[in-house]
């Protein structure tokens, strides 16, 4: 992992966007560059959603873990591909939800991120303070690698149930390997884990605005995987997915202090589920 790190930092290109960083500038936050931000001035001038929509990715992902603490007990958490949002005030990071939603003064978070600036600042600004949370440099399109690297494996008690959050399906664009990802972190986690899943899509999409949107993509984001809900029901099949199941990101168990997209859940762009690993 080391020297793919390493490779990765050299080939750090602050000129070329990406969609995490894309994300955080949006949601306000500081792991972004320039070419970020144009970004999302450029999707908003295409359709003015993109903050709102990264604020509702976001909150589902707070949601998904208070849930998961408070709900189902569970202790340990590796959240794969997050972004690590930046944008979210001190005491309300992912990692901090987590813990104040918990009984348990042990429990730990594990971070998986593939942006090497992402990394370095996380690492530098969270781990010196806890020992209950670690970044680890991992990318899911090389998952084997990822399960295989000693963190992963130590830091976390594989024989007690996990919740692994997958964020970064969006860098998924080959569907063999993405059903491949979803079967390999199923064998992966024992009994009684839980399985949460983010996915971009087009459906909620009007019409008039898919051109340019499509176009768009295809210039600066092109191996960005984007899928219809069928297709996302298709990488959840034969899981068992808890209320309310595969929904708009807002739609899963909203909270109704200030639900970024709440009046129209499809403008969020983004399907959210959560199943539990049998």
């Amino acid at each position: 992992m080391h020297q793919r790190a390493v490779r990765n930092l050299a080939k750090l290109n602050t000129t070329e966007a990406r969609i995490t960083r894309i994300f955080d500038a949006a949601a306000g936050g500081k792991n972004n560059f320039l070419a970020d931000q144009d970004m999302v001035r450029h999707f908003d001038q295409v359709s003015p959603a993109l903050t709102t929509a990264a604020r509702a990715v976001l909150q589902f992902m707070s949601r998904v873990i208070h849930h998961l603490a408070a709900n189902e007990g569970i202790e340990q958490f590796m959240i794969v591909g997050s972004g690590i949002p930046s944008g979210l005030a001190a005491g309300q990071r992912l990692h901090d939800v987590a813990r104040q939603a918990s009984a348990s003064p042990a429990l730990r978070v594990a971070y998986v991120e593939s942006n090497p600036m992402v990394v370095t600042m996380a690492q530098a600004t969270i781990e010196p303070f806890t020992d209950l949370v670690r970044v680890i440099d991992g990318d899911i399109r090389e998952i084997d690698e990822m399960l295989r690297d000693p963190v992963v494996q130590t830091f976390l008690d594989w024989t007690e149930p996990v919740a692994i959050l997958l964020m970064s399906t969006h860098s998924l664009d080959d569907d063999e390997y993405a059903h491949y990802v979803i079967k390999r972190l199923r064998h992966t986690a024992p009994r009684g884990s839980f399985l949460a899943l983010l996915h971009t899509t087009f459906d909620g999409v009007p019409t008039e605005l898919l051109p340019a949107i499509r176009d768009m993509l295809a210039m600066t984001l092109p191996h960005l995987a984007i899928r219809t809900r069928e297709e996302v029901e298709a990488l959840l099949a034969d899981l068992d997915l808890l209320a309310p199941g595969l929904v708009w990101v807002p739609e899963w168990h909203p909270d109704e202090r200030d639900l970024a997209c709440g009046d129209e859940p499809s403008s969020s762009g983004n399907y959210g589920a959560v199943a539990r690993i049998p």
